[in-house]
């Protein structure tokens, strides 16, 4: 069971989430918090395995209450639900330790196979967020740390560069499985197996060294 906390300033949303995650047999809802000061409260006290976090919110925003939760609660992941898709937001967030970044209108079905990912340790990001990132990138923005280009991009096999350019999209795990007509699991080893090879930390390093040398992956082998 994935024990998640709801942290969102508004009652009504809080309310919503909590009726259709618990729809979920996999997924329990263990508090809710509506500012990130309670939400950090919270976390010392609950220990969730998720939390379901807002940005925009009084006394302590989400931005803050992210930091402050990945300081002192490590094992905690944290996945942003915002209606805001601002550039400034969604890199605050993921630089302080966010790992996965979705808007409100995300499918719940979508919301729970997210929630599922980042409990696993893999980052989700919505539709539209990766291609923000990448505009943040290519403007210059030094405060974005970003490993220099792995020598060994063109080592990946041809189907590690299939895996890499879909992550570029934003993809899940499972629409890459849908897409390439193989397992979930064998998905996952993929991932692991381009994580390590190009020495990245996560997906969004992934997504940014495909959309940036996406010539790279084209190259015949």
């Amino acid at each position: 069971m994935i024990k998640v906390l709801l942290v969102d300033d508004q009652s009504l949303i809080r309310q919503g989430l909590k009726a259709l995650l618990e729809l979920e047999t996999d997924l329990e809802i263990v508090g809710e918090a509506e500012n990130g000061a309670i939400a950090v409260n919270l976390v010392a006290q609950l220990q969730p395995d998720v939390v379901l976090m807002d940005i925009r919110m009084p006394i302590m925003d989400g931005v803050a209450a992210t930091r402050e939760i990945q300081q002192r609660f490590a094992d905690t992941k944290i996945l942003v639900l915002t209606t805001f898709d601002d550039d400034e937001y969604v890199t605050a967030a993921l630089q302080n330790g966010a790992m996965g970044y979705l808007l409100k209108d995300t499918p719940s079905e979508e919301l729970a196979v997210a929630i599922r990912a980042v409990y696993k340790g893999y980052t989700q990001l919505g539709p539209g967020i990766v291609k923000k990132l990448l505009n943040q990138f290519s403007n210059g923005n030094k405060q974005t740390q970003l490993q220099p280009v792995p020598p060994n991009l063109a080592e990946l096999t041809p189907r590690e560069k299939q895996v890499l350019k879909l992550i570029a999209t934003g993809a899940s795990n499972r629409e890459i499985a849908q897409t390439l007509y193989i397992s979930e699991g064998t998905v996952k080893n993929h991932v692991t197996n381009i994580l390590n090879r190009l020495n990245l930390r996560d997906r969004t390093q992934a997504a940014i060294i495909a959309n940036t040398f996406l010539s790279h992956l084209d190259e015949p082998d």
